[in-house]
């Protein structure tokens, strides 16, 4: 299942007031994991930043005035969100926006419908907690330390881990370490045995290898070439 991991910056709180997109990002899942693949641009907003806004993203009028109007990558940032569905932490926020910009060009909008909001999650999770990007990253101790302003795309990457550990945990590599009941053990004396576990995340697109008739086939000869087998008598 492809997913979209999405994130905005903009001038201030409200498109209606003559706030515009500074800054779109993505990122792709793929079966809840990275695929590597994202859409990143900044955009001149023709108009002045408000110092406010600028103080949280950083991006200048200066910096932000010979960057693309939206009108120029409206096309290529709905072609490659496509029809999957939207991850968007606060996603009524990023779709207003997008979407009063959308409709300026007469474009298709995007329906509300397809975000999953990640506020949402976590509130319903974690009730009475701080549900903002940097408590939740803390909370799944996801790596902070390149956040020093607000990014669309840097943003859009640790809402992907946040998304993938609301969703169950992030799936990478695989490791063998103890587990907590291995260190304590029942009695509280320890044990020497270890547990599989997962840590991390990846960026290499989920694949399977299933077996060739061919592989099968031999296999089977091997297991019957193998006398007094442990699974014979359990078949039997």
């Amino acid at each position: 299942m492809r997913e979209i991991v999405l994130d905005t910056e903009t001038t201030g709180l409200d498109p209606h007031s003559g706030h515009r997109l500074v800054e779109i990002g993505c990122v792709e899942l793929h079966s809840h994991i990275r695929t590597g693949n994202h859409f990143h641009t900044y955009l001149n907003p023709e108009r002045d930043m408000p110092r406010e806004a600028e103080n949280i993203h950083g991006l200048s009028a200066e910096f932000l005035k010979d960057k693309p109007l939206f009108k120029t990558v409206a096309r290529s940032f709905l072609e490659f969100i496509g029809n999957s569905p939207l991850v968007i932490h606060n996603a009524g926020f990023d779709l207003k926006f997008l979407n009063a910009e959308l409709d300026t060009l007469g474009l298709p909008l995007i329906d509300f419908e397809r975000a999953t909001d990640t506020v949402l999650i976590a509130r319903k999770m974690f009730p009475g907690s701080p549900a903002n990007l940097d408590a939740l990253c803390k909370r799944f101790s996801i790596d902070l330390t390149s956040r020093t302003k607000h990014g669309a795309l840097l943003d859009a990457e640790l809402l992907a881990d946040v998304y993938l550990e609301l969703k169950g945990g992030r799936q990478a590599s695989l490791m063998v370490e103890p587990s907590s009941s291995d260190i304590a053990g029942a009695d509280g004396q320890g044990s020497d045995s270890t547990a599989i576990g997962f840590t991390g995340h990846t960026d290499i697109p989920l694949r399977e290898f299933p077996p060739t008739s061919e592989e099968l086939a031999a296999h089977q000869n091997m297991r019957s070439k193998i006398k007094n087998a442990i699974w014979a008598e359990e078949e039997a």
